[in-house]
């Protein structure tokens, strides 16, 4: 009974302390916000262009197009009540230039959740940050997937964005077979008959074909989290030349498949989710142990205590998101729930 009892105080201590910070926010983090100090500026005024520059920087991150204007009539105060805090960091890379300063700010997910709830508003948090992506040029007749391939030797070199990191495969025979017999109807083919060995992994297929025409039309077909998509994208030429055009394609593109991987990763803050679930009460199984591994799950809000004996411990998640995704979120933290029976057993590893 006094192990019994010992378990209980352990509990009551855990979750009230802990209370609703069950996450390390790190969605809403904005950090290396850098500026440069000029010679009569004051220290407030640095921090709220910080503030300022940071949340411009997050909603950026989170927010699809359609829904960033939903937030153009902010005023300043409005922003900088978002602010869970804010830090100067002493990392400067570059030593020489020594008025630059970087700042780290951290915004208040209960608050901006509550800002997203009263405009309808779902942002995103992506988890899988990779992408595999290979653009293929077809020009006078002829298809260009490695070499002299403009847009594979360039990628990466244009409109560079750290939310997403493309990965371009390296040169494969095969890959280069399978696409030859396929140009004919290359976005209906599957994606194992192109790319064998990370089929199965986020990837894009973008067409480019070149015909000197006044605008074209790129075709991209995308795997995000097991769905398929393709669609199409006209590009007018304008007065470019020709790299400055293949610039801009690959530009608006990245933006479009950066959108997409958006739309797949939204979170309604409008519809939480409840998870029942039984925990042993053992040595494996600390509680300690659970809560501070869920801490690092952004889209876990709370964990309540329902019922304990000295057996069990019965708790309720409320999450935001997916359960596939809590599920696989959960197993990065070594934490494995299963369904035996019509009972979701939680246990760590």
């Amino acid at each position: 009974m006094r192990f019994f009892y010992k378990i209980i105080l352990i509990i009551l201590i855990v979750f009230l302390k802990t209370g609703n910070v069950l996450s390390d926010n790190n969605v809403f983090n904005v950090n290396n916000i850098e500026l440069i100090k000029k010679s009569n500026a004051k220290n407030k005024d640095l921090a709220n262009e910080a503030i300022k520059k940071g949340f411009k920087q997050l909603i950026e991150k989170i927010l699809l197009e359609k829904d960033k204007n939903k937030l153009v009539q902010l005023n300043f105060s409005q922003i900088k009540d978002l602010v869970l805090f804010y830090q100067l960091s002493n990392k400067i890379e570059d030593n020489n230039d020594s008025n630059k300063l970087v700042f780290n700010i951290s915004f208040d997910k209960d608050k901006i959740h509550n800002l997203f709830f009263e405009r309808n508003i779902s942002y995103s948090e992506i988890t899988n940050r990779e992408i595999f992506i290979l653009p293929i040029l077809k020009k006078n007749n002829q298809i260009f997937i490695y070499n002299q391939n403009f847009f594979y030797t360039n990628w990466n070199e244009i409109y560079k964005n750290e939310l997403i990191e493309f990965i371009l495969p390296l040169e494969n025979i095969e890959v280069i077979r399978n696409i030859n017999l396929n140009i004919d109807s290359l976005l209906n083919v599957k994606f194992e008959n192109i790319f064998d060995e990370i089929s199965t992994k986020n990837v894009a297929l973008v067409f480019i074909e070149d015909t000197n025409s006044k605008e074209e039309k790129i075709y991209f077909k995308i795997n995000i989290l097991g769905n398929k998509i393709i669609k199409n994208k006209i590009i007018k030429r304008l007065n470019f030349n020709q790299d400055e055009f293949y610039e801009k394609i690959t530009t608006d593109i990245k933006k479009e498949i950066v959108n997409i991987i958006k739309s797949q990763n939204l979170i309604d803050v409008k519809t939480p989710s409840f998870l029942n679930a039984q925990l042993e009460n053992n040595i494996k199984n600390n509680l300690a142990s659970l809560n501070e591994r869920l801490k690092k799950i952004n889209l876990i809000e709370n964990i309540y205590v329902q019922e304990f004996n000295n057996k069990s411990v019965f708790i309720k998640i409320k999450y935001l998101g997916k359960l596939s995704k809590i599920i696989k979120l959960l197993e990065e933290q070594n934490i494995i729930l299963q369904l035996i029976g019509d009972q979701w057993s939680i246990k760590i590893i």
